[in-house]
């Protein structure tokens, strides 16, 4: 079904409205990713650029030969990946302002996966609105997160 979706970066510098057709994203474990991200992964769901707009033009780095990321330089927050010369581009699936929509169907670069990482099944979990010193610190910024 397709639905028109809002996003942006952490600060709200960047934003973007993306008509989305499927639910379907990925998650990508090339050292690229993982080194542009911090992370040891990242998901991305794929969009057909034509079908995006930004309410203000990201900042762009030139990853490779071949790639460019759309990124907040204020806030740093990751948007995407993109190759110029091809008609579709990913975007984050964590900068969809409710990213509960996409469901992961495969992983790409999987040569550099980490596997650990994948399922944290089992581990410990702490809600951040339960944890006392996060919600004093809140608190103490006149926000109350517990609501």
């Amino acid at each position: 079904m397709s639905e028109k979706m809002k996003g942006g970066c952490a600060c709200g510098r960047i934003r973007f409205e993306a008509r989305v057709e499927k639910d379907d994203a990925y998650l990508c474990h090339c050292r690229m990713c993982q080194r542009a991200t911090g992370s040891v992964s990242i998901a991305f769901m794929n969009i057909r650029k034509a079908d995006m707009t930004w309410a203000r033009e990201p900042d762009w780095y030139q990853s490779s030969p071949i790639a460019q990321r759309p990124y907040c330089r204020e806030c740093g927050t990751s948007l995407g990946f993109s190759h110029p010369d091809h008609d579709k581009m990913d975007l984050t699936v964590a900068s969809f302002d409710d990213p509960s929509r996409f469901r992961p169907t495969s992983h790409f670069g999987a040569e550099a996966m980490h596997r650990a990482w994948l399922d944290t099944t089992g581990l410990p979990e702490m809600r951040a609105d339960q944890y006392q010193p996060l919600i004093e610190r809140w608190a103490k910024a006149g926000v109350d997160i517990t609501r």
